[in-house]
């Protein structure tokens, strides 16, 4: 499973700092440990108190990829943002993200195309996010047949089922993993999966437990990647256990430092 650090986010104080001060010392950082961890993208947020987003957008690509050479999640609702950091990006980044709403649609897959960049599909629509498998499927599908429509190869489509927390949406957590298990079967090649993983504790105690435990049941249904604390050493080493486990990755006594380094 592939993890995408989500720490440079202007959600957090340090990151808001940086950003708001254009101090780069948090985002090399926080970049340079997300790497060292075994995170195989950045995710790169400004946050929401940003009153200019494309110039922090861009300050934020280019502060990061001098730090390190991991390719890019740019996450960012404001899509002009995204074109401006994916103009920077020196190698193909991923869009995070676009919901089953066709004029996002239209704009997003259009600049992965042009971009040659990777994309998070959300499965929710202007009705917000289904409560069951069936209809968070139906919206990965509507995904599908937009992604495909663009020229934009299947297997850089990155379907989110949306987590939501489990001690307010606890009946959602088995529809995410069979909604999980249902995208495999879309097409031929089939999309890839992601989850915003601390979603899933969101509010609650034992947060670390949580999210580890989720995230092991979910590649057990076939996730292929998570937004996640790529700093939490214990999240990691289930990550990579997990691989051994389902036959994905080859046994040996060092696996959690090779699947640490498989993206150095």
């Amino acid at each position: 499973m592939i993890i995408i650090g989500e720490r440079i986010n202007g959600m957090f104080r340090d990151i808001a700092n940086a950003i708001r001060e254009r101090d780069p010392r948090a985002v090399i950082e926080w970049a340079q440990k997300q790497e060292a961890m075994g995170a195989g993208y950045l995710d790169l947020n400004v946050g929401p108190a940003v009153a200019d987003r494309v110039s922090a957008m861009k300050w934020l690509v280019e502060v990061t990829q001098e730090a390190s050479k991991l390719p890019l999640c740019l996450d960012s609702t404001d899509y002009d943002a995204i074109e401006a950091g994916l103009e920077l990006c020196k190698q193909p980044a991923m869009i995070n993200s676009v919901p089953a709403i066709q004029e996002k649609m239209d704009r997003v897959f259009a600049l992965a195309s042009k971009y040659n960049a990777e994309v998070i599909g959300l499965a929710m629509n202007e009705e917000g996010i289904p409560k069951d498998a069936e209809s968070r499927v139906a919206l990965a599908m509507e995904l599908v047949a937009n992604c495909d429509a663009h020229g934009v190869p299947i297997d850089n489509l990155y379907i989110d089922p949306l987590v939501l927390p489990c001690n307010v949406g606890q009946d959602h957590g088995p529809e995410v993993f069979e909604t999980l298990r249902q995208i495999k079967l879309l097409s031929d090649p089939p999309p890839k999966t992601t989850v915003g993983l601390s979603n899933i504790s969101q509010g609650t105690k034992n947060r670390e437990l949580i999210n580890r435990v989720f995230a092991v049941m979910a590649m057990a249904c076939g996730l292929d990647s998570a937004i996640a604390d790529a700093c939490d050493e214990e999240l990691i080493a289930s990550v990579a256990t997990a691989r051994v486990v389902l036959n994905l990755d080859i046994y040996c006594d060092s696996y959690v430092d090779v699947f640490k380094s498989q993206n150095k």
